[in-house]
């Protein structure tokens, strides 16, 4: 039997990227009770909250899902480690800290072409900058005072330096800050970090809403499935210390369990396509197509050199001294080389098939990766990350069960689409010219992979069937859009089609990719929605339509 544990206004699942800025926003009204459930347990984990500690937060089972792909059928069937954080702040407490927000087109297309009704770039900037405390200071293009801050590094490698002053040897710009109108060029990150540490949105949110009486705060605590009732969810059945248990909502249920677990539990609670749905022995609530379809990644492929000088953050006998040193500053000063976020420098680049804008991204990390630090890479070395921006290949989240407890079949499809090859292609040549530059040969570098054999396009093709992974911005399955497009999951104030008292608020939303890393718009689309809901709660019109009226 499930036990009735109490009636919240708001149900909020998912305490991630998305889930702790909703619960904070909300319950700044303290009419409101609000309940946020998270599967993970509360980030204590020390190497969450020092930015360097990036390079050992996968090798940690308990703050991840241990996702992995179905066999990728143009990748030689291999299954990709798919890292997506399990705690509070999700995906935020575990990702590289790059405050990027894409290219302002990408929000255009989602409004005017692609059905997202009032969420162009003029629609969504102020949300963006509502979000943000920009050290910099405020602009047209940025914010102060917001929970999430944003700032320049600390700490940058000699060998980050070199790329950076690399750009003109590629006929590129140097960039000082990739959230402007003009980002098509190379330079340093800015990070989500404040006094050289991490500000996930567990520390720039939830730290300052966790206190509140009106807000509780679940962890361990494992979502099964949204309850309905005649085409209305009520609340949420989930696991706690091994027992069912049932939480109601007056209100809403708002899922923010991101593009893996958001689709997997409206399927799991009857929610998406009829066929799958029944096959697998679900009672069928809403029939909706689009639930787990459209899914979309940045793949990416590291150009690896080792090197001959002593630079950069290697796993070295040598290197240990410098390693005590950085901790001596961190613990002083939240400065030196524990405050880097390791991906400290990149670009957006266009590659021969580009239109207007750069299809291309570029992180340069000044250490060898392997295995997205689960394996010991040990010596010196450097590698340049390309992903490719605006993917055509799309894929799918499914059920392998109907227990909740099982991992959703994800299959983003990799390279199944000719251009994606084109573009990495164009981008690891790229990325080989740029660390050619004469800023490099003091390093005495040598190139790894794909090794200096590779040139042809099939051979750099087959580098990329070999070795390509994910850079973890999956999205998608969920797709807002409007009433015509039958794969549309969301209206475009994030509500379930078919279903009242239900959203979904996470980056399982997105229509398509934007140009960039995917933290900071999925930020922007909880504050966004966090007006919906209390405009709908206070019974005002929704402010929706403003610059794309």
């Amino acid at each position: 039997m499930s036990e009735i544990q109490g009636k919240y206004d708001y149900i909020i699942v998912g305490g991630g990227s998305a889930g702790a800025v909703l619960a904070t926003r909300l319950s700044e009204n303290p009419a409101l009770d609000i309940l946020l459930i998270e599967a993970g347990a509360k980030d204590t984990n020390p190497m969450i909250h020092i930015p360097f500690g990036i390079s050992l937060l996968s090798r940690f089972e308990g703050i991840g899902w241990g996702y992995h792909t179905a066999p990728q059928k143009e990748m030689y069937d291999r299954e990709l480690f798919w890292p997506r954080g399990k705690t509070l702040g999700g995906s935020s407490s575990v990702n590289a800290m790059c405050y990027i927000r894409g290219q302002a087109e990408d929000y255009d297309r989602w409004a005017f072409e692609e059905g997202a009704v009032g969420w162009s770039f003029d629609d969504v900037l102020p949300y963006f900058k509502r979000a943000e405390n920009f050290e910099e200071g405020a602009d047209e293009f940025h914010g102060t005072g917001g929970p999430l801050n944003v700032s320049k590094l600390r700490h940058t490698s000699v060998l980050s330096d070199a790329f950076v002053s690399a750009a003109s040897y590629g006929g590129y710009q140097q960039i000082d800050d990739f959230n402007r109108d003009q980002r098509e060029g190379i330079g340093y990150y800015h990070v989500t970090q404040v006094n050289g540490q991490r500000c996930s949105t567990a520390k720039g949110y939830l730290s300052q809403a966790k206190h509140r009486n009106n807000l509780t705060v679940l962890t361990k605590v494992a979502a099964e499935k949204v309850v309905l009732k005649d085409k209305l969810a009520v609340g949420v059945q989930v696991r706690e210390k091994g027992s069912v248990a049932t939480y109601f909502a007056k209100s809403e249920v708002i899922l923010c369990g991101g593009a893996i677990n958001s689709p997997q539990l409206l399927m799991l609670s009857g929610i998406g396509p009829r066929l799958e749905l029944e096959e697998k022995g679900i009672h069928v609530h809403q029939d909706l197509p689009g639930v787990g379809q459209n899914l979309q990644d940045h793949l990416d492929a590291i150009v690896q050199f080792t090197c001959e000088a002593r630079e950069g953050y290697a796993v070295a006998a040598g290197a240990l001294p410098k390693y005590v040193k950085a901790t001596a500053e961190y613990a002083l000063k939240r400065d030196g080389i524990f405050s880097s976020n390791i991906a400290e420098a990149g670009g957006f680049l266009r590659s021969s098939i580009a239109g207007e804008h750069p299809d291309i991204q570029l992180h340069f990390l000044p250490a060898i990766l392997n295995d997205h630090g689960r394996q010991v890479a040990f010596g010196y070395g450097y590698g340049l990350h390309v992903c490719c921006l605006y993917p055509k290949s799309r894929g799918t989240v499914s059920l392998q069960s109907n227990h909740p407890a099982d991992h959703a079949l994800i299959d983003p499809n990799y390279l199944s689409a000719v251009e994606d090859q084109q573009v990495m292609i164009d981008g690891v040549r790229m990325a080989r010219k740029l660390l050619a530059a004469p800023n490099f040969e003091k390093f005495k570098g040598s190139e790894l992979y794909p090794g200096v054999e590779a040139q042809t396009d099939e051979e750099i093709l087959e580098f990329l069937r070999e070795r390509a992974e994910t850079i973890y911005h999956p999205i998608g399955t969920c797709k807002m859009g409007s009433e015509s497009d039958e794969l549309a999951v969301v209206d475009s104030q994030l509500r379930v089609r078919g279903i009242d008292g239900l959203r979904v608020v996470d980056a399982s939303v997105m229509p398509s990719l934007i140009g960039g890393n995917t933290n900071a718009p999925t930020v922007m689309i909880a504050e966004r929605a966090a007006d919906f809901i209390k405009a709908s709660h206070e019974g005002q019109p929704i402010p929706i339509q403003t610059a794309s009226a």
